[in-house]
């Protein structure tokens, strides 16, 4: 979420003056062109009040015409002192952000996302969860996150140095990229379908790159030794790798490189949905095909049949008999057919489609 509002501020930022309010660590990763000002992240509570009074100083000293808020989280302030000095403001709106059930941030948070001037949603089932919760139609949009493409060049001597360093050499390689989350269902993918496919094709090794994240609006998470412990029931916990976290793009891009399918196993939860899955687009941008439940946002980021394969709700089985089937014959997909339809969601293109808002406002 903060690497794509750091790509609409970097693009915006070519033709407008753009300041950011971020947590004080983002400085170092924030775009060169905007000016900066951080405060600190921990209590989240006092990170929204010091933002919201940050924001009030910086419409006195800056007078912006569009308060923009990265999130629903914050939209309350954008809403709020873009009403108090008479300017536009605009929310981005991702998913669990407009989804979730809890009763405190609806009372609260939702009628300030209503009041905003415009809301764009990250795809048609987040636009579709906005207009569940009262958003006017008249207010809303859908402008997709980006992917850097074309994808940085394949580094071939990086890719065997992470061969060697994980032992993947004359190994078929899922890949699974994101939030150790309950939402993003590798349990049960591990559960009901990853046994399987390592009795089918053994030399399969799963590679999960995340972790459990610290902050989040749903607690319902998922831990590595949870996630182990259930690889161990089916003695296949060899064949899980964990590298957590990786923040360096060469070495995350050859991890999409060298894998020979990304599996995405999202499980469909009414109040904690999955608002895109921009990680099948970075997969499709690097030539590596998705196979993913049909849920949430993910039905925009999969071509089925072309990009990968779109797989009814929980049917494991399914899931498990397109894994296998790719990984026993890839050419069902063409790398080519993943990065044409990666390109239409180009950073380049975004500022486009913000641009056609902007001017609407």
């Amino acid at each position: 979420m903060e690497r794509l509002n750091w790509h609409i501020a970097d693009e915006l930022s070519k033709d407008h003056d753009v300041s950011i309010i971020s947590h004080t660590e983002a400085k170092t990763t924030a775009p060169q062109d905007t000016t900066f000002y951080g405060v600190p992240l921990n209590p989240l509570p006092i990170f929204l009040i010091l933002a919201f009074f940050q924001t009030f100083w910086l419409c006195i000293i800056q007078r912006p015409d569009i308060l923009f808020a990265g999130s629903g989280l914050t939209a309350p302030i954008a809403v709020f002192w873009a009403k108090i000095f008479r300017k536009k403001s605009i929310v981005y709106i991702h998913g669990l952000d407009i989804g979730t059930d809890n009763k405190f941030y609806n009372s609260l948070w939702i009628p300030c996302i209503r009041n905003a001037t415009q809301v764009i949603a990250n795809s048609s089932p987040t636009y579709d969860i906005c207009l569940r919760k009262g958003i006017k139609k008249d207010k809303l949009s859908i402008i997709h996150p980006g992917v850097s493409y074309p994808a940085i060049s394949i580094n071939l001597g990086l890719v065997d140095q992470l061969k060697e360093q994980y032992q993947l050499q004359e190994k078929k390689v899922l890949i699974s990229v994101g939030r150790l989350t309950q939402r993003k269902g590798l349990n049960e993918f591990i559960e009901h379908s990853f046994s399987q496919i390592v009795q089918a094709i053994p030399n399969t090794v799963l590679v999960i790159i995340g972790d459990t994240p610290s902050q989040s609006l749903n607690k319902n998470l998922q831990s590595k030794e949870l996630i182990l412990s259930t690889a161990k029931k089916h003695q296949i916990e060899h064949h899980i790798i964990f590298t957590g976290n990786i923040s360096d793009d060469n070495i995350l891009s050859s991890f999409y490189y060298l894998a020979d399918l990304h599996v995405f196993p999202v499980k469909h939860i009414p109040d904690d949905p999955e608002g895109f899955g921009m990680v099948a687009i970075e997969a499709a941008a690097h030539g590596t095909p998705t196979i993913a439940f049909a849920t949430g946002g993910i039905v925009d980021a999969v071509q089925n049949n072309k990009t990968g394969y779109l797989v009814e709700n929980q049917d494991y089985q399914d899931f498990t008999d397109k894994v296998i089937r790719l990984l026993q014959d890839e050419s069902f997909m063409s790398q080519q057919d993943c990065q044409n339809y990666a390109e239409k969601f180009a950073w380049y293109n975004l500022k486009d489609k913000f641009e056609k808002v902007i001017v609407n406002l």
